[in-house]
């Protein structure tokens, strides 16, 4: 009887197609179907792998329910939606997907920075309303990037691409770090290594955060580091939506303690704080740091190629994304 794996929803790519070859029989979910706690428990019962999203709940209590399963290879390069431990407990593999998504996520980083600098989504916003009256002086001044320095707090793979793009923009570039990285790492994005993330607010006219989501992270950027910002600083966030303190960051922005804001992720995705749709200086996306077609087949692959050597019991010490 061929092996069964469950992928939650659709997703881009050849990766069905390739399980299928394999041998192993796929089911595919819809949107959503299975993002909460109930649904997933009850469905998993039925298959030995799964590929899950970041809304499905793979908790202690799911993957108790379901032992049977060999590996749960997560569709995303976070996994804060899998209880780890239990599954470490109970002999069950987690997979994500790192690397494959670094360079997309650093283009939207980017993109926000520019699109927050220089006001693009309330001047587009007047034009398309009918308000353009022609050039004027005064019209949405922005801020210039050259020359400006910027302050990367985690300066893993996605933090090191988004430093090698601002120095193509002549931006100096700052990291915070649990621990600094390679001086290789260093050289090639001209990034200064900063200890104390307190030492490092103060000097950042933009603020990029790329870290992961931990107990330590959890409110990074909260009400008094907002303080130590300048009033001309804009804050990017492509890492976790929980990095910030969404009230403390729409605060800042209304009340003029910071200039802006760019963030790809939220804390309650996908609700998002009434406040921040009232901020000014804004830029929202609704999570597609990682949205081009080529990383999100590559995800895809690298989720299937994850649960195809788990379940045919190969050897996975040269997986680069096996987590336990």
């Amino acid at each position: 009887m061929p092996k069964r794996v469950l992928i939650t929803e659709p997703i881009p790519g050849k990766a069905e197609a390739y399980l299928k070859s394999a041998g192993f029989e796929v089911t595919v979910g819809t949107r959503k179907e299975f993002d909460e706690e109930q649904a997933l428990k009850a469905a998993l019962n039925e298959f030995d792998g799964a590929i899950t999203m970041l809304s499905n709940p793979v908790n202690k209590t799911v993957l108790k329910e379901n032992p049977q399963l060999k590996i749960v290879a997560n569709y995303a390069v976070g996994y804060n939606n899998i209880d780890v431990e239990a599954a470490r407990s109970l002999g069950i593999h987690i997979a994500n997907t790192p690397d494959v998504l670094s360079e997309a996520t650093a283009d939207i980083a980017l993109l926000l920075l520019l699109a927050t600098s220089r006001k693009i989504r309330e001047a587009e916003d007047q034009l398309r309303q009918g308000e353009f009256d022609g050039w004027h002086p005064l019209g949405f001044l922005g801020t210039e990037l050259h020359g400006k320095t910027a302050g990367i707090v985690g300066m893993g793979r996605i933090g090191g691409a988004i430093a090698r793009r601002l120095r193509g923009f002549s931006i100096n570039v700052l990291y915070h770090n649990r621990n600094r990285v390679n001086e290789s790492v260093e050289q090639q994005t001209e990034a200064t290594y900063c200890a104390e993330i307190d030492d490092m607010l103060p000097m950042c006219d933009f603020l990029f955060l790329s870290s992961p989501l931990t107990p330590q992270t959890h409110h990074i950027i909260n009400e008094t580091r907002l303080h130590l910002l300048k009033s001309e600083s804009i804050i990017i966030n492509t890492g976790r939506g929980p990095l910030i303190d969404e009230e403390a960051l729409a605060s800042a922005l209304i009340s003029g303690k910071i200039a802006g804001a760019g963030l790809d992720v939220f804390e309650k995705e996908p609700e998002i704080h009434p406040s921040l749709l009232k901020a000014p200086n804004t830029v929202l996306l609704p999570h597609i740091g990682s949205a081009t077609r080529e990383t999100r087949e590559a995800m895809g692959m690298m989720a299937a190629k994850a649960v195809a050597t788990v379940l045919n019991e190969e050897d996975i010490r040269d997986l680069p994304n096996i987590v336990v």
